[in-house]
Parts: C-alpha cells; sequence; structure tokens
C-alpha cells in the first residue's frame, strides 16, 4: 500500500499522515497539541519523538542507514524474536528480524483526550520463517501525547508452544553523557556483557564513564534520566519486562560503526525495556504477550 493509499484509508487530516521520509521509506507522520512523532513501518521505528516545547526525547544517528535489509540506527528500535546475537546461529541478524521488516497499518484513531493511536502488524510469512519458524501475530501500538507509550504484543498463532526474547531498544538524546544520571537501579542485580559477570549495583544513582552493557534482571522499576542541563528528567515506566538494559558504547566502539559518528556516545543512552535471561516468555498456542514502555518528560530538575 503507498503512501496516497495509506492516507485515503488511515489519515486523519491534520493529526496523522503518512509520507515517504527518509530513504523513500513510508512514515507516519503525527502532530496533536501534545507532540509531534514520526514513524517509520519498516521496522515499526519510531524515529522521532518531541513533546511540545522540548527537545526530542528521542535520540538519532545522523548516519543512520534507511533502507530494506539494514537496521535504522536510533529511535527505539523493536528486537523480536530474540534480542542479541541469535544464541545458535551467529549469521542471522542481530535482534530478529521484526526492525528490518516492512510492517503493515492497522488502525489509526484520535483518543479523546487528544492523544493519538498507530497500530502496526506483521504477520508470520514465509519470509519470516526464513529466521524463525513459528507462527505467530506481532502488533506494536504507539500512542502518542504528553508521553510517549509503546507496545510490543505478541500472540502465538501457532498449534505449538514457542520462546522467544524481546526489547523496545530505546535511544534517549541527552544534553551529554558526563551530565546524566540514572535513577531507579539501586541494589538490582544485573549482569555485565562485557565481562559475564554478576553484579549488584549499590549506587542509588548510575553515572556513565565508560563502555556499558548491563542486563538488569527482576526489576519492575521505573528509570529516572536525570538530565539537568537539558532541564528534564525522563520517566521510563514499563510493564510486561524484568529486564531492563543500560547501554552505551563509549569512544572506542563507537568509532568503529559506521552508522554512528565517533563521538556520538556522548548524546545518548540507551535505556530498554527487555523480556531476557529470567524473562524468557513462553506463550502456548494460543496466548499472547505484551511488553510496554511508557516515556514521560518531568519538568523538575535533579541536583
Amino acid at each position: 500500500m503507498d503512501t496516497e493509499e495509506l492516507n485515503d484509508r488511515f489519515g486523519i487530516e491534520g493529526e496523522i499522515g503518512f509520507a515517504e521520509l527518509e530513504g523513500e521509506l513510508p512514515f507516519a507522520v503525527i502532530s496533536n497539541k501534545y507532540a509531534e512523532a514520526d514513524i517509520c513501518l519498516y521496522g515499526a521505528h519510531i524515529t522521532g519523538f518531541q513533546p511540545r516545547g522540548q527537545v526530542d526525547v528521542l535520540w538519532m544517528s545522523p548516519l543512520s542507514s534507511f533502507e530494506e535489509g539494514k537496521a535504522i540506527r536510533g529511535g527505539i528500535p523493536v528486537c523480536f524474536p530474540w534480542f542479541g546475537p541469535h544464541a545458535s546461529d551467529s549469521s542471522l541478524p542481530q535482534h530478529g528480524f521484526a526492525r528490518i521488516s516492512m510492517w503493515e497499518v492497522s488502525e489509526t484513531k484520535s483518543l479523546s483526550n487528544g492523544e493519538s493511536y498507530l497500530s502496526l502488524k506483521l504477520s508470520s510469512s514465509s519470509k519470516t520463517k526464513n529466521y524463525w519458524p513459528y507462527d505467530f501475530m506481532a502488533e506494536m501500538i504507539f500512542i502518542i501525547g504528553s508521553r510517549l507509550t509503546v507496545s510490543l504484543r505478541i500472540t502465538n498463532t501457532s498449534n505449538e508452544n514457542i520462546s522467544y526474547t524481546a526489547a523496545l531498544h530505546t535511544y534517549i538524546n541527552l544534553s551529554g553523557i558526563e551530565n546524566i544520571a540514572i535513577e531507579g537501579l539501586e541494589n538490582t542485580h544485573y549482569e555485565n556483557q562485557l565481562d559475564g559477570a554478576r553484579y549488584v549495583q549499590k549506587e542509588k544513582l548510575l553515572k556513565i564513564t565508560q563502555a556499558e552493557t548491563r542486563h538488569y534482571f527482576d526489576t519492575e522499576s521505573d528509570c529516572i534520566i536525570h538530565d539537568p542541563f537539558f532541564s528534564r528528567n525522563i520517566r521510563i515506566k514499563k510493564t510486561g519486562s524484568k529486564c531492563s538494559t543500560v547501554w552505551n558504547p563509549w569512544a572506542e566502539t563507537c568509532a568503529g560503526m559506521n552508522d554512528m559518528p565517533d563521538n556520538a556516545f556522548e548524546t545518548f543512552i540507551c535505556l530498554e525495556t527487555v523480556n531476557k535471561i529470567n524473562n524468557i516468555i513462553h506463550l502456548a498456542p494460543g496466548e499472547m504477550h505484551e511488553t510496554t514502555a511508557i516515556l514521560n518528560v518531568e519538568s523538575s530538575v535533579f541536583s
């Protein structure tokens, strides 16, 4: 369905439209009294969420690819049906196939409170079965208001049990990595992917001063990114997830990534809503699981 057909069927005048933006990929472009947002149908990937009077909450790489077969760098990539490398076949795509698949629009609506609703879907097909042999229905639901709600809903449409890992791989836009602190992970166990060991974070506030890939588990707590130079705190609330990942590649790794500027690590942090470790999702036939992240900008400043 081209963007003209999408506008005819799903457009809402003055609020939700469809256009070919980066790389001629189709995007939903949303604007309401609360915020503006851009959501690429390729990957069901939100690339921008800007509440009125704020800088963008989401970070996007200026060097990101926008072409089919390659992942978009920044925003909120959707990792499914595995998070990270495939457990047994390194030739399969990192973080699964959802973020490199074209999704279909299933519904748009203007909510009574002025928020905007968009639902995208991805069904199992011969193409997805080249990667993962199961029948499923995936849905990405976006609610754009003063806060951003993003939900990944997976339904097992096969006649056998399935298991998967997943993540909403959220890139948060920062004034500077040295300025921020993350609250909400005190006394939480985590697995450090960089050395393979497990630890407990004792500090109330996490400061990022080096490369970090931390998978915190057995946690459903809100996390707050304090960014006083942007005069805002960003609270990430979640449901359907008991794992949170904090990632920043730091200078050396960043310099080796061709879809990021060498200094990109200075202006983002990934704080991800995850199903992993002891929160792998198991679904019997007909069962559904929903993983949700809610991003809310709070104007109070941490000091």
